[in-house]
């Protein structure tokens, strides 16, 4: 197992809360393909408005494993993405695309069964006319993304870990997910959080009101 695939198996919940809670994407991102997941370096790319030639260009140079990037200068529900680009990153070996922008042909996406995060579905099409920028950081939910950076998705969301970070975060996560195992049995055994993290003596241990 990659680190990529490790990441993408721990999912956004754990690897957002196992590094500080930074990172989030923080966008109600559509979930294309149900129980889809993917992890790898961000191949990123700034639109021009309502624009999609830079995204025909970040298939064109993706490597594989890479996840696709796509955003606008002002972000809007027009479609940067439908089937015939997907069927191309697809043949290029791209892992998953995140798009803070629309997309389209929603029924063949799915078919095709490539991980794509949206932050639209909008039959709406972009023109092809504005040069913009590929592998430049951008900010996308709240995020700064830069290329090669790792990003995570799952049916949560999506969340970023910088480069310089991703061996770090992944133990960090590997033992949240320890933690968390050991914290169900607990439970599965009748212990209540409202016990175990004292929450019981902040509601009902008196004290000034």
């Amino acid at each position: 197992m990659t680190a990529f695939d490790e990441l993408a198996r721990l999912g956004v919940a754990t690897v957002h809360e196992a590094m500080g809670r930074r990172g989030l994407i923080d966008l109600p991102l559509v979930q294309v393909v149900p129980g889809s997941r993917a992890a790898g370096p961000a191949r990123t790319a700034l639109c021009g408005h309502a624009d999609n030639l830079m995204a025909h260009a970040a298939v064109a140079h993706a490597k594989p494993g890479d996840v696709l990037v796509l955003t606008m200068t002002e972000p809007e529900p027009v479609a940067l993405v439908g089937d015939l680009l997907v069927t191309q990153a697809i043949r290029q070996g791209v892992s998953a695309l995140l798009v803070d922008g629309a997309v389209r042909d929603l029924e063949e996406l799915q078919t095709l069964g490539l991980p794509v995060w949206a932050r639209w579905v909008r039959a709406r099409g972009a023109t092809k006319e504005h040069v913009g920028e590929l592998d430049a950081p951008v900010v996308v939910g709240g995020a700064a993304i830069e290329a090669g950076d790792v990003v995570v998705l799952d049916a949560d969301g999506a969340v970023v870990v910088p480069l310089a970070r991703v061996d770090e975060v992944t133990m960090l996560a590997l033992e949240r997910e320890q933690s968390e195992v050991a914290a169900r049995e607990q439970y599965l055994s009748g212990v209540l959080s409202y016990d175990t993290y004292g929450l019981r003596a902040m509601v009902e241990g008196g004290g000034s009101r």
